[in-house]
């Protein structure tokens, strides 16, 4: 047991949004959800002045999912979850607010990019070499304060998750360079890289968390005690399928590696699935829908090993993997933590959560399913999972934004 000091002050914010990680991130990252998918809708039918000279309008969004939405979200939960995990207080306060401005600034220089605002300057992507500077403050700064904290009880078992954050600076890093050199392979090969480090995290961050979540949401109800399966053997397998999977899918395209490491993924976290199994998890939408968002990664998975042989599009994939494991994950977690981390009970959360929930299904299902069975109507399925995309994060909103902005009932700081 390492011995942890205790400030001798409670610690206090000039606002209970500053008070922890998650209350501002978890806000911001709702709301710029909204933002960037209602600007997205404008810059793919054509209605903005985006220079795609300068960046494939595709890459605006797979960045700005990525590392504007996602990685905000993984701020917010482990800016929040590394002080229980060590004991070590994280910044708050004026300090949590200089990392979030970081975020904040670099995502108004992407929108504006968007919206193809130069502002009277010739060189258009001026905006993206502002952002670049307070990203990587951004990321650069998050993975600092983790690290000083896991360094200093020594759990060096967390350094698994500060390699990733690591990795994201690179990746990001990556897709800044290929806007200035005017490669955009390397903005691709950036982008790739976080949304696929994205996904190691939520692999390795749900592992610990989603079978936690099922026995502590069920072992409540009429005194049970809900223990799940777990297997080391799985976890290593599943880490390691899915790193030879992200090498072969970004840097050696081979339609039977590919295959074969999919395959391995999906099978490898569908015996996952079979183990944290409950029926009693219908009952609470907190738990279906991390269930759901699992299950929906392992379909994408599988939807990857069989594109080399269907013909269906790269993109496909790749979204159902994004949906799944970035959209409702993150969706389905902040709206459990946001609950239990304001003194809030978990088992009665807004009755909005369930239509959130269906909504992201939604989504998984106009984005990836349908387009499958019918590209005549692409464009529909497309305005269909923006708009479901957009009233899904408007309600998240509506739900727990006065909640996140609100001290906790029971006066503790948190």
């Amino acid at each position: 047991m390492h011995a942890i000091d205790l400030p001798s002050h409670p610690p206090t914010s000039p606002h209970p949004i500053l008070n922890l990680a998650f209350r501002v991130f978890f806000s911001a990252a709702a709301i710029f959800a909204v933002v960037a998918m209602v600007l997205w809708s404008f810059i793919f039918t054509g209605h903005t002045h985006i220079d795609a000279q300068t960046l494939n309008p595709l890459y605006w969004h797979g960045h700005e999912m990525v590392y504007g939405y996602a990685l905000a979200v993984v701020a917010g939960f482990l800016l929040t979850a590394v002080k229980t995990w060590t004991g070590v207080m994280m910044p708050h306060g004026y300090k949590l607010l200089a990392i979030f401005m970081c975020w904040l600034i670099a995502r108004l220089g992407w929108l504006a990019f968007g919206l193809g605002w130069g502002f009277g300057f010739e060189q258009s992507a001026w905006p993206l070499y502002i952002a670049a500077v307070f990203d990587l403050l951004f990321i650069g700064s998050t993975a600092f304060v983790i690290s000083r904290a896991v360094l200093q009880v020594k759990q060096y078992k967390q350094m698994g998750i500060l390699s990733k954050l690591a990795l994201l600076t690179l990746g990001n890093g990556l897709c800044y360079w290929g806007v200035a050199s005017a490669d955009m392979n390397l903005t691709r090969i950036g982008m790739y890289l976080g949304f696929y480090l994205i996904i190691g995290l939520v692999l390795t961050i749900g592992r610990r968390v989603v079978p936690f979540f099922i026995e502590r949401g069920l072992s409540s109800d009429k005194n049970k005690s809900i223990t799940v399966r777990n297997s080391k053997v799985q976890d290593i397998a599943s880490l390691a399928f899915f790193l030879a999977f992200f090498i072969v899918d970004v840097f050696y395209p081979n339609k039977y590696l590919l295959t074969i490491t999919a395959l391995g993924v999906a099978g490898v976290n569908t015996i996952r699935l079979a183990g944290w199994y409950h029926r009693d998890i219908w009952q609470k939408p907190l738990l279906w829908s991390l269930y759901i968002a699992f299950l929906g990664m392992c379909l994408s998975f599988l939807l990857y090993a069989l594109q080399p042989w269907f013909g269906y599009t790269h993109s496909i994939a790749m979204h159902g993997l994004a949906i799944a494991g970035v959209g409702m994950m993150t969706v389905s977690m902040m709206s459990r933590v946001a609950l239990g981390h304001t003194g809030r009970s978990i088992h009665q959360p807004p009755k909005t959560v369930n239509i959130m929930f269906i909504l992201m299904v939604l989504v998984f299902i106009s984005r990836v399913l349908l387009p499958l069975v019918d590209t005549s109507h692409y464009l529909l399925w497309i305005m269909i999972t923006q708009g479901a995309w957009i009233a899904c994060f408007i309600l998240y909103c509506s739900s727990y934004l006065p909640m996140l902005a609100r001290p906790r009932p029971d006066g503790l700081f948190g």
